[in-house]
């Protein structure tokens, strides 16, 4: 093989250069829930144009669990990239974030990077990470204004 100017190794090199990135796994930990009624929402998305309503997404991970004492959601599958995650904590189950005056939050939420609210949800780039091959571990506070 040496005679073509290339070593096994030179070859392996190459292939694992051009071989595409693994998908992984996201392990998302939510802290700090103030009940156990209802149910989480989680959604992550690589769009910043739809972000945090990743509804419009055909592509991004959605899931809804049980909320108990102590939630972790698992989204599997998932190439690496930027991402980024929003939470609500749905505690009557109506599919929706419910609001007091038309404004503000009355159930729970929670974004990657622990995104900052300010007037509004937080940006993409507040909440983005990246993702690579494996397992990906994220913790996120979910927090309430009223």
């Amino acid at each position: 093989m040496r005679a073509l100017g290339l070593s096994f190794a030179g070859i392996a090199g190459a292939l694992a250069a051009a071989a595409p990135a693994q998908a992984g796994e996201v392990v998302i930990t939510v802290t700090d829930l103030r009940s156990t009624k209802g149910v989480v929402r989680a959604c992550m998305t690589t769009r910043s144009d739809i972000f945090p309503k990743c509804i419009k997404d055909p592509t991004a991970f959605r899931t809804v669990v049980p909320a108990s004492g102590k939630v972790e959601i698992r989204f599997a599958g998932v190439k690496p990239g930027q991402y980024a995650i929003a939470l609500l904590h749905d505690e009557n189950d109506n599919g929706k974030a419910d609001r007091a005056m038309g404004m503000m939050p009355k159930e729970g939420y929670g974004f990657s990077r622990d995104a900052p609210v300010k007037m509004a949800p937080p940006k993409f780039t507040d909440a983005v990470f990246a993702i690579g091959e494996g397992t990906s571990r994220v913790t996120i506070k979910m927090r309430y204004f009223l």
